[in-house]
């Protein structure tokens, strides 16, 4: 039979063994040195100079003096000496001045934070990780660096997404209060999209990417082309609004077809163009002009064009094109002017377009 325990090696009490205390005494100031072990230190190889009683240290690899032989032990002051405590594989032991838990392995004392992480069921970072977000994540600021060549690595960084089939989604969730305001990624198909929503149900794309051609469209880009189907008379020596009753596209509802002006949605720099036809009333030496006006009374610099030759009944036309700043809310409008003779603007031909570049 053995005269200590297997573990923690507490000698026993013998059979009429003399002076029982002094051995149930040891045992005790054993399991006082091991249980819930916490050391001030891991890093001596010499015993500090004034240690108090109860003080345990580990002992570093290369010790001297009294502890010369015993690297890796943990070792206790108590009754005025060094008592070494070899460990066992499994033992536990907190470093005080790191804060750090260590295990030992059989070989040395290792951190209790695995160098892998495999198969975890759940994550939280500062939060509570759950079923529907098994790794969450509560923080100010989060950092991904590229491990550069020096430390092994290739200096690049990609972080990778992967959905299972093109009709699935995958993407990034902004939101405001646990309500989405935007979604960027791929959503439906593998086209890149970002969309954005003001009450988090109903979404708006702002830019759509095709994957198989690259390119760029924006959906709601304020944008129009505005015609007339009718003839619009204009008299002599007075600028009048052009009437354009029809719409080949018209994003937003920018242009307003009962006002007959385009009314900008938002700030921004919007580019316009203008196509005036001419078709004779009484003569074909009527001069022609043409503007854009801002806001029913301010012509847009740039914007102004005249023909004075003698015209061709459907075959003259004015081209107006110009960009100019706009508020939320400004309008602008095509007008057309005859000097000399009076004269239309015709069906069809004439038209007025324009979209926000900026």
């Amino acid at each position: 039979m053995s005269d200590a325990t297997t573990h923690l090696l507490l000698p026993y009490i013998l059979a009429a063994q003399a002076q029982k205390h002094v051995t149930h005494n040891e045992a005790l100031r054993i399991l006082d040195g091991l249980v819930q072990l916490s050391v001030l230190d891991r890093d001596l190889t010499a015993p500090p100079g004034s240690p108090a009683d109860g003080d345990r240290y580990i002992v570093a690899s290369g010790a001297s003096g009294d502890w010369a032989g015993w690297d890796l032990n943990v070792v206790l002051w108590t009754d005025g000496a060094w008592l070494r405590l070899p460990p066992r594989t499994g033992w536990r032991a907190w470093v005080e001045d790191e804060g750090l838990l260590l295990v030992y392995d059989g070989a040395g004392w290792i951190g209790t934070t695995p160098a892998a992480w495999q198969n975890m069921a759940l994550l939280g970072l500062g939060t509570t990780a759950d079923a529907s977000n098994p790794f969450s994540a509560k923080l100010n600021a989060a950092l991904w660096t590229a491990k550069t060549v020096a430390e092994g690595g290739t200096g690049n960084l990609f972080y990778t997404m992967n959905k299972e089939a093109a009709g699935d989604d995958l993407g990034l969730t902004l939101q405001t209060g646990f309500s989405t305001r935007a979604l960027v990624g791929l959503f439906g198909s593998d086209r890149f999209r970002l969309a954005v929503s003001a009450d988090g149900s109903t979404f708006f794309d702002g830019l759509s990417v095709d994957n198989a051609t690259g390119i760029v469209d924006q959906p709601q880009l304020p944008r129009f082309k505005a015609w007339t189907n009718y003839d619009n008379y204009v008299g002599v020596g007075t600028w009048t609004k052009i009437g354009l009753n029809n719409t080949d596209y018209n994003d937003q509802g920018a242009f307003d077809a009962a006002n007959n002006h385009f009314v900008a949605p938002v700030d921004g720099t919007y580019l316009f163009g203008a196509t005036l036809l001419y078709k004779i009333n009484a003569s074909a030496t009527a001069r022609m002009r043409g503007r854009l006006v801002l806001n029913g009374t301010t012509e847009i610099r740039g914007s102004l064009g005249e023909i004075s030759a003698t015209h061709v009944s459907l075959g003259t036309a004015i081209w107006l094109q110009t960009m100019v700043p706009l508020n939320a809310g400004n309008t602008v409008e095509l007008q057309g002017y005859f000097r000399v003779a009076d004269g239309y603007f015709a069906a069809d031909h004439t038209s007025f377009w324009g979209c926000k570049v900026g």
